[in-house]
């Protein structure tokens, strides 16, 4: 079974005031180190088979916990058990000689993992054509680009199928199409059956790729979910204020998403019109309009007001906010409501179930100071236009002709 448990895990490293008290504790000369938590209690279990990201911010411990799973790193306490063999993908070039070809390298990870001379003589040249380095590949590696070493490193790590399958940030470095070939041997490999973990910052890789998520924070699990639920706690975590903030004090509301912000805005309504009507089913290729109420807690002059719509399983499908629609806003008068409208002529969304999310903030995006945040302010259908069947999220009229074609 090729599957994961971590129990009780920690890791900690000592931090001296200076580099000389390393010297006088060795000695014996009383102690002048203090603990530094890098992880603390860390317990999750992976199934055989499962697909799961790592999400957090920079120096939550994702690095080190996977450090620790992989082997590269003793715990301080607690335990890993790997049902399998496991490959990874972890820190861009490690492991790499930089004098060795990329050739050379190649067996040398592959021996690393515990593949013989005789499997990797195999699988040489498949290695060589998936990574497509031409004559790179007999070249030393230190004359390498970033995106040739992630060629070069996620090649070996996948050129025989492991039990569980490791990826830390290395593909984010390579280029679109790399990036492609990469996760459409993930979906493959996983298919098969192999356990994946996966630590990215990017929603739509680990919403596509992942059937759960677990949020990493300051050393422990804050949350394990849907990757919808958890990106959508994450990406409230995010924002200075609620991150100052203690994580209880994020809220989901009933039926509802993740809400976060200062409240010196908010979001009192939100609903979809039709010809003046409220309605949460639409109609593919028919005009719309989106209402919010908002109020202001105190007088605000600049501000903006966003919306972004996702499909049923999360991932975005559209966005805009009237700092990108360059639209002016009205001055706020504190506890006064107002109505903010977003037009569209034409909702070009194909046949499906979205959700609504609505934000209040500063500048371009919420990061830069987060009033009000809403997930799934309002979840709503969109409905086939009368004659037209499409599929997919979204809804482009088209005409067809057929003709005989020039002889």
């Amino acid at each position: 079974m090729a599957d994961l448990r971590i129990t009780g895990l920690g890791k900690s490293f000592r931090e001296y005031p200076r580099p000389s008290f390393r010297l006088l504790e060795w000695l014996g000369l009383g102690v002048w180190h203090t603990e530094k938590w890098i992880l603390r209690e860390v317990d999750f279990t992976i199934a055989s088979g499962e697909s799961v990201g790592i999400i957090g911010r920079n120096g939550a411990g994702k690095s080190t916990l996977l450090k620790i799973i992989t082997g590269v790193m003793a715990p301080s306490c607690g335990s890993v058990h790997l049902g399998g063999r496991i490959s990874a993908l972890l820190e861009l070039g490690m492991g790499f000689h930089p004098e060795f070809t990329g050739r050379q390298n190649v067996f040398m990870q592959a021996y690393l993992q515990g593949l013989s001379h005789a499997q990797v003589n195999d699988r040489i040249d498949e290695i060589a054509a998936f990574a497509e380095l031409g004559d790179y590949f007999d070249k030393p590696a230190r004359i390498y680009s970033s995106g040739m070493q992630v060629r070069l490193a996620f090649s070996v790590a996948t050129a025989i199928r492991p039990d569980i399958l490791i990826v830390d940030e290395a593909l984010a470095v390579g280029d679109a199409y790399f990036q492609y070939k990469c996760y459409d041997r993930i979906r493959q490999y996983r298919q098969a059956g192999t356990t994946l973990l996966f630590v990215s910052h990017d929603p739509g890789a680990v919403k596509s790729l992942c059937d759960r998520a677990i949020l990493i924070e300051k050393g422990g699990v804050l949350k394990d979910g849907s990757p919808a639920d958890v990106l959508d706690f994450y990406n409230a975590l995010i924002v200075p204020e609620a991150a100052q903030a203690a994580h209880d004090e994020l809220r989901v509301d009933a039926g509802q998403g993740v809400r976060s912000g200062t409240g010196r805005m908010r979001v009192r309504q939100v609903c979809w019109r039709v010809h003046d009507e409220i309605t949460t089913v639409l109609s593919a290729g028919a005009p719309a309009a989106l209402d919010v109420l908002i109020e202001a807690a105190i007088p605000m002059q600049d501000y903006t007001v966003g919306i972004l719509i996702k499909d049923r399983l999360g991932n975005d499908v559209f966005g805009t906010n009237t700092h990108h629609l360059a639209s002016a806003v009205t001055p706020l008068e504190a506890g006064k409501t107002y109505l903010a409208r977003f037009s569209f002529p034409v909702l070009n969304l194909g046949p499906s179930y979205y959700s609504l999310t609505v934000a209040l903030h500063a500048s371009s995006n919420h990061l830069a100071g987060n009033y009000d945040w809403w997930e799934r302010a309002v979840t709503f259908q969109v409905v086939p236009a009368a004659g037209c069947h499409t599929i997919g999220v979204c809804h482009m009229p088209v005409d067809f002709e057929l003709e005989a074609a020039p002889q």
